[in-house]
């Protein structure tokens, strides 16, 4: 019958009838991590956290990020350094490198990669996990032990990955600074006290807080996105996959979105 019915409406109907279906879809994601973010609120008034499990997410999402966060911040500031080489030998600009490159690095670069980064590795880790513990029922399980699982198992991810993004941002702030460093005394011969002169003299204390907003108000958008498709995941094994897929690219469509926001209204 559907098939018939499909067969016989007009095309011009199938285009606004899938955008209308799409919005009707964001909006019901919107809501429910709405819904989400407002339980775990809740939770926090007063704070019902399972300490071993926050210190043991904490370790998993953050120790064990510093290494691939801090190779790609090294190679971060590099490239800063490579792109703007050739602008900086034809101005000769070379006493402002160190302000240029901070600049780019705290407010925008540093910030934006570390939190894609992040999404990838542990957003995307933490979606499968609670939502392979969707499919095989373990969350009911919890429910029939009287644990409530948003206080056990979502507050403490929840708290980790705000956190260790936060401090993750701080590491590769200074990494990324000291890969451009080196950029800038191979490629421009710039030496140590030239960078570091024009970035503490040009650079105010404001581009490093923003960074560190940025990197909060991205571990919010994170974990709450990773932890409301885990907690959605539909249709068995495959639907995990789904869900983690989902996740990734509304994390990412997120941070976007709250960069450009934040940084109209934070200049």
């Amino acid at each position: 019958m559907s098939e018939t019915v499909r067969s016989e409406t007009p095309f011009g109907l199938i285009v606004p009838e899938r955008m209308g279906k799409a919005v009707l879809g964001i909006a019901e994601q919107v809501g429910g991590m709405g819904v989400l973010t407002g339980q775990l609120v809740a939770r926090m008034l007063p704070p019902r956290i399972d300490r071993f499990e926050l210190i043991r997410n904490m370790h998993k999402m953050g120790v064990r990020s510093v290494g691939i966060v801090s190779s790609t911040a090294l190679f971060t500031g590099g490239t800063i350094i490579i792109q703007a080489a050739p602008l900086v030998v034809r101005f000769g600009a070379t006493a402002i490198i160190g302000w240029a490159a901070g600049f780019a690095m705290l407010r925008e670069v540093a910030p934006l990669l570390i939190a894609l980064m992040f999404s990838g590795r542990v957003g995307a880790n933490n979606t499968a996990e609670l939502g392979t513990m969707v499919v095989t029922d373990q969350l009911d399980a919890l429910r029939a032990l009287a644990i409530d699982p948003i206080s056990y198992l979502i507050l403490p991810r929840v708290i980790s990955m705000i956190v260790m993004l936060f401090a993750l941002n701080v590491i590769g702030d200074l990494v990324a600074l000291t890969g451009a460093v080196i950029g800038a005394n191979a490629l421009l011969d710039v030496d140590f006290a030239l960078f570091m002169d024009s970035f503490l003299t040009m650079l105010e204390a404001w581009d490093f807080v923003l960074s560190m907003i940025k990197s909060l108000a991205f571990g919010v958008m994170i974990a709450i996105t990773s932890c409301y498709f885990g907690l959605t995941v539909t249709g068995g094994a495959p639907g995990v996959g789904r869900a983690v897929n989902s996740s990734v690219v509304a994390a990412a469509i997120g941070i976007f979105v709250m960069d450009y926001f934040s940084t109209f209204v934070l200049k």
